[in-house]
Parts: C-alpha cells; sequence; structure tokens
C-alpha cells in the first residue's frame, strides 16, 4: 500500500500545480490590457448596447473624482476583477465540498473543461456581452482552485502540510507573474492584422492572450485525465454539499469548530486588506513616480520572483521549525509594516530604490502568511471535509478581492495613495490581533 502512495504523489502535486497556476493565468492574463479593452469596447460597441449602459455609469461615478479618465479606467479594470472573483466566491465551497463525496479527479475534470470553455469564448470576445460571460464562466471554474488544495492535503502528511501548501503559493505567485507577462507581450499581436476574416467568428486585437490561455487549459486536461491518480479514498469521503451550505457566508457561520470559523474570518480581513496593494500600486506609481506600463512590469516581475522564492524555498524551510500559527503572525505583521512603508516610499520620497525595499517585504510578508493561513485551516478540518473547509476560506478570500476594489479606488482617488497605503497596513492589524487568539494545530 505504501508504495503506490510513494508513487502518486509527486505526480497529483505536479498537475495540482499546474491546475493552479493556468487558474490564475486565466484570472490575470488581462491586467495589463484593462486600458486597451477599455477602449476598444468604445469604439465597436453599439450605443444602446449592455456596455454603453455600463460605461455610462462608470463615467458618473469617476467624475466626482479629480481625474476622471484614469478613475474610469480603474473603475473598469476592478469591475472584470471582481466579476471574475465574486463567481470564484460562490463556487469555492460548491466544488469544494463535491470532491468532497466524489473524489477530486472527477471535479477537476470538469472545472479544467469549462475552463477552457471559458478561453474559447475569450478567443472570440468580440463581443462586450460575450466578454463578460466568459469571464462569469471562468470564475465559475476557477472555484476549482479549493479543490486543488484540498488535493495537496490528501497526499501530504500533516508535518509537511506547510510544504505542500508552500508550493501552492510558489504556484500562485507564477501564475500572477505569467498572466500578466503573457497579456502584456501579446498586446500588440493583433491576429486580424494577418487574418482579417478571423473577425466573423468575434476575434479581436486580444484574442492571441487568451488562444495561448486556452492552449495551458488542454494540456491541463491532457495531463489531469493521463496522469492524475485520485487523491481521496472512497472510504475517506464525506456528505455532498446541502442546499443551505451553498451559501459561503452561511456555510461559515454554520461551521460547528469556532477555531476555524476564527482562522476563516482572519484570512478574508488578510486579503481584503493587500488587495488595496493590488488595486492601487500601478496608478500611484504613475502619479508619484511617472512609470509606465513597462515600469510596471518590471515591478510585478519583481514581486513574482520575491514571492516564488519566498514561498517556494523560505517558507517550505522555516514553517515547519516555528509553527503554521507563528508564520501566520509574522506574515500579517510584516505586510502591515511593509504597505505603510510603500505609502512613505511612493507618495513621501518618492524614491524607486525604497520602494523596492518595502516590495521585498510585503512580498515576503504575503507569503508567509497566506501559507500559514491555508496550512492552519487545512491542518484544522477533518479530512474528510478538507474540501469543503477549504473551498470556504478559498471562497471568502475571493469575496475580500471583489469588494476590496471598490473602498481602495475611492480612498486613492479622494485623499491620495499614501493615506490609502497607511490605512491599509493600519488595517491589518485587526487580522493580526483575531489571529492571536488562534491554536497551534496537533500534529
Amino acid at each position: 500500500m505504501s508504495t503506490p502512495a510513494s508513487t502518486t504523489k509527486p505526480l497529483s502535486l505536479g498537475v495540482i500545480f499546474l491546475t493552479l497556476y493556468i487558474d490564475l493565468i486565466g484570472f490575470s492574463i488581462f491586467f495589463p490590457l484593462g486600458p486597451e479593452l477599455l477602449r476598444y469596447y468604445i469604439a465597436h460597441e453599439p450605443a444602446d448596447g449592455l456596455f454603453a449602459a455600463l460605461f455610462a455609469q462608470l463615467q458618473s461615478i469617476a467624475h466626482t473624482t479629480e481625474v476622471p479618465e484614469m478613475a474610469t479606467a480603474a473603475l473598469f479594470a476592478g469591475l472584470l476583477g471582481s466579476v471574475y472573483s465574486f463567481m470564484q466566491f460562490i463556487f469555492s465551497p460548491v466544488w469544494g465540498a463535491r470532491s468532497d463525496r466524489l473524489g477530486r479527479r472527477p471535479v477537476l475534470l470538469l472545472t479544467i473543461a469549462g475552463n477552457a470553455f471559458s478561453f474559447l469564448l475569450l478567443v472570440c470576445s468580440g463581443s462586450f456581452t460575450v466578454f463578460l460571460i466568459s469571464r462569469v464562466l471562468g470564475g465559475i471554474m476557477g472555484g476549482n482552485l479549493a479543490v486543488a488544495v484540498a488535493a495537496v492535503a490528501d497526499v501530504t502528511t500533516r508535518e509537511n502540510r506547510a510544504k505542500g501548501m508552500g508550493l501552492v503559493g510558489a504556484a500562485f505567485a507564477l501564475g500572477f507573474l505569467t498572466g500578466p507577462a503573457i497579456g502584456g507581450l501579446t498586446a500588440h499581436l493583433n491576429l486580424l492584422e494577418t487574418w482579417p476574416g478571423l473577425a466573423r467568428f468575434g476575434f479581436h486585437p486580444f484574442s492571441a492572450a487568451a488562444l495561448i490561455g486556452l492552449a495551458l487549459c488542454v494540456v491541463n486536461l491532457a495531463w489531469v485525465a493521463a496522469r492524475f491518480r485520485e487523491t481521496l479514498p472512497a472510504d475517506r469521503r464525506g456528505a455532498g454539499i446541502t442546499l443551505r451550505e451553498r451559501n459561503p457566508l452561511r456555510a461559515l457561520l454554520t461551521l460547528p469548530d469556532r477555531t476555524i470559523r476564527r482562522a476563516n474570518v482572519v484570512g478574508f480581513l488578510v486579503v481584503f486588506g493587500f488587495s488595496f496593494f493590488e488595486t492601487i500600486i500601478a496608478f500611484f506609481t504613475a502619479d508619484k513616480l511617472g512609470y509606465t506600463p513597462r515600469n510596471l512590469t518590471v515591478v510585478f516581475v519583481y514581486l513574482g520572483v520575491v514571492s516564488i522564492l519566498t514561498q517556494g524555498v523560505l517558507v517550505r524551510r522555516f514553517v515547519p521549525r516555528i509553527g503554521e500559527k507563528r508564520a501566520s503572525l509574522f506574515g500579517i505583521g510584516l505586510m502591515a509594516a511593509a504597505l505603510a512603508a510603500l505609502g512613505w516610499a511612493i507618495g513621501v520620497a518618492q524614491s524607486p530604490a525604497w520602494m523596492f525595499v518595502a516590495l521585498t517585504f510585503c512580498s515576503v510578508g504575503s507569503g508567509f502568511a497566506n501559507v500559514g493561513l491555508s496550512s492552519l485551516i487545512s491542518l484544522y478540518a477533518p479530512p474528510e471535509e478538507q474540501g469543503k473547509v477549504t473551498g470556504i476560506y478559498r471562497s471568502l478570500g475571493f469575496l475580500a478581492r471583489a469588494c476590496s476594489p471598490a473602498l481602495a479606488g475611492v480612498m486613492f482617488f479622494q485623499v491620495g495613495g499614501t493615506v490609502t497605503f497607511v490605512f491599509a497596513g493600519a488595517f491589518l492589524a485587526l487580522p493580526l490581533a483575531l489571529g492571536l487568539a488562534l491554536p497551534q494545530p496537533h500534529k
């Protein structure tokens, strides 16, 4: 019995890594293309269509700020990200709990196939309505992150759980690094210039990026079908999700374990605070440092490299030594200080050098906090409910990412980036205080 298990683990973890990696590419691939997409749909959508109505609403909000054009672009990009994250919020616990009942493999196959179809729609999304449908479907299928993380828990021991979650974090970081890079590098690769007839099928100037995402999904689907062996034995499967438990907030409130509920709240607050950085860093650096999209690409590449090294190397070595709780608190505290320091470095000192110092500590803190909290949630959860509990945790993180951009954007355009970053750092004191009461899990 032990020999097959040992053979299965590396194969399963490799497939899981690829699944997480591609999901995060799908989420982030259009990050650098937001302004270009906005200009494209302004020029090509009918005046009485869905996009025109939505754009008018965004403009009415943006005109309350001092820089309405920049605010409109920010609101449009934030809306697209929020739609994707909100769908993940709704469906993460559904897919997670379903995998507890049916096994991880069939749910992964279904959702990866659905994700591939969402990329196919993106390829042919010359219409904004089709584009929006593709993002909704991508978010629904992207809820399978909870299934992949639960599978990591299936194939790692309690002692090595943090190392497995470090692999998850590295996949996240690499996906966030690769997605924007693909979007940026293919921004000027317009397939219609070579094959104008593709326009009749809905191809648009940004279809090349979507085609790469589609190809990656097809590879992932084939790899899962051929190499992924079920990680959840039949005798460890639990009951299916109830109708009431499909509401992630209700599912959280009905969890019998108070410790799991508290850890989920801590995770939600951490993501909510950190999302301020993700939302406004591009506009803050453009305003104070004169950064162009190329300069910002360097920032994200640097963050990605530091994050990969942190979660793939530092976390895997140090979290088993210091414990998941201490790692989480250390990471949250470091993030809080680093966000406030970023506000000073960019807004007051206007120093790229000090900004990169603060970015380093912010990325390291984020790595320790994310892996520590993910490991705690997994260790607190019973084996037969790994998918359900992990789904709730991931779902709340997606909800935080869906809600945070609105507050961060309003604050940035009303009181400036320095105050907004300092507020985000101070806000993280709340999850830090709540996290002090979390117990160190037994192993």
